[in-house]
């Protein structure tokens, strides 16, 4: 991937082949503000992130859950593959992609528990992921951004 789309993969990788391993799920939250630093960086951006969407999930606020999400987006509405483009759109259909099954692996997560790879940050059995997204070419400054929504891995 090139261009401020990219998704913070190389930095993070290296950084985990320097480990000798990809770290697994965490035991406190420490644990995983290292994990987050070596394989993505700046743990308080993906930290606030992960914050933010579990409120806006529990407070069933598709707005604010919306602006979390880097698009456009592919989920499955109904069983069919849609790619969803825009906030406006994530809101109009948030009720059908944030199932009660997604929401309460998100409402239920717990910080310290959260897998943590160069992949990303993964809520649950891969229901939810959480990336970088560059904002310029040499990726020196990213968004956390949600850019997995699914029923399962």
């Amino acid at each position: 991937m090139t261009g401020t789309r990219s998704i913070v993969l190389a930095a993070g990788l290296t950084a985990l082949m320097a480990m000798g391993s990809f770290p697994a799920y965490a035991q406190d939250a420490k644990t995983t503000n290292q994990a987050i630093d070596e394989a993505l960086g700046n743990h308080a951006q993906y930290e606030t992130v992960i914050k933010a969407l579990q409120q806006g999930v529990k407070g069933k606020d598709a707005k604010a859950v919306a602006a979390l999400v880097d698009y456009p987006i592919s989920v499955k509405i109904s069983g069919k593959d849609t790619e969803i483009k825009s906030e406006k759109d994530f809101v109009t259909h948030y009720d059908a992609i944030f199932t009660p099954k997604i929401a309460k692996v998100v409402e239920d997560q717990k910080y310290e528990d959260l897998f943590v790879n160069y992949q990303g940050i993964m809520f649950g059995d891969g229901q939810v992921w959480i990336n970088g997204i560059c904002k310029d070419s040499a990726c020196k400054a990213f968004d956390a951004k949600i850019v997995t929504i699914q029923d399962g891995p």
